[in-house]
């Protein structure tokens, strides 16, 4: 969890240092297919090792049970492009903040998808942790008009929305698909990353016919405009989803989307040294009440509340 609370910092950060003058000088497109190469590379190599190893793994083959994972691929691929279009208009500890979004997504798929049932005490701790990430994007009448409560366009919030459910969706299908039986998890991520790869390159080729052509075919342009920076935005978007599909076989959705929120939290605070984010009382507040919330949701029930301690059996 650890390492994904860290890659899950870097990926707001890193993707907007790859901007110059708030634009991309490479075509975004091209940064998932080459996460999701770097993703079916990994694995495969790892699985290969499985397979000479003493102990085969378990690998499910039935095209029954392979066409399962077309479906993540593609709210992945969507979801990809929508957060770098997101990234655009907003700022990034903005862009962590309605990612949180997802935990109350995240929960009622839980509750339909999975089966799985939160306590009030939990969706608690989800409404609260709403309220902390508006009150975080509030801004004062002092420097900006009153009329005006968000510094970023509409259309950004709107993708910020979308971002957020569809990652939840992801997340929770890609968990019931890792869990459903005992299958290695480098096989499982080789099927998943192969319908990624596959996709990609189709909205790559999409992006051609849709713009005539005139830029010249996708594998031309694959590097164009590319820096240190760039290479190194691909390498923690493969690296974050190697991470996830390692959560959701071993643990859930709600402790990614929660190592997501600490990760947030990390990230407004180095906004304000980076990118000149100016730190406002609202925002202090609303970090104060989202690590309230992570109280609040993984706490112990006894360590909230005082039980009675049973009173001892007497013999008559």
């Amino acid at each position: 969890m650890q390492w994904y609370l860290v890659a899950a910092l870097l990926t707001g950060i890193l993707t907007t240092l790859s901007q110059s003058n708030g634009k991309y000088k490479y075509d975004y497109a091209t940064i998932p297919f080459l996460a999701e190469l770097f993703k079916l590379s990994f694995s495969s190599f790892f699985l290969w090792k499985e397979c000479q190893s003493s102990s085969p793994p378990r690998m499910t083959k039935e095209w029954r049970s392979i066409r399962l994972y077309l479906v993540p691929s593609v709210i992945y691929l969507i979801h990809n492009n929508v957060q770098f279009a997101t990234l655009t208009y907003v700022d990034p500890s903005t862009y962590q903040i309605m990612g949180n979004l997802k935990i109350v997504t995240t929960g009622i798929l839980f509750r339909l998808v999975l089966k799985r049932k939160l306590s009030n005490l939990q969706w608690m701790a989800v409404v609260l942790l709403a309220v902390g990430t508006t009150t975080s994007q509030v801004k004062g009448c002092g420097d900006a008009p009153c009329d005006s409560l968000f510094s970023a366009p509409f259309q950004g919030y709107m993708l910020g929305i979308l971002s957020a459910c569809l990652s939840a969706l992801a997340g929770v299908y890609t968990e019931y698909l890792m869990k459903k039986n005992n299958d290695s998890l480098y096989w499982q991520n080789v099927q998943l990353y192969t319908f990624g790869v596959i996709f990609n390159m189709g909205w790559l080729i999409y992006g051609d016919f849709k713009a005539g052509f005139e830029r010249g075919p996708w594998w031309q342009r694959l590097f164009n405009g590319y820096s240190i920076t760039t290479w190194m935005v691909v390498f923690n978007l493969g690296s974050t989803g190697l991470l996830v599909s390692w959560l959701m076989k071993y643990s859930d959705n709600i402790v990614k989307v929660y190592s997501t929120s600490m990760a947030m939290l990390l990230t407004m605070v180095l906004s304000v040294y980076l990118f000149n984010v100016r730190a406002t009382l609202q925002l202090f507040l609303g970090i104060v009440i989202c690590i309230i919330s992570l109280q609040m949701y993984f706490m112990p029930v006894n360590m909230l509340v005082e039980l009675p301690q049973a009173l001892p059996v007497t013999s008559k």
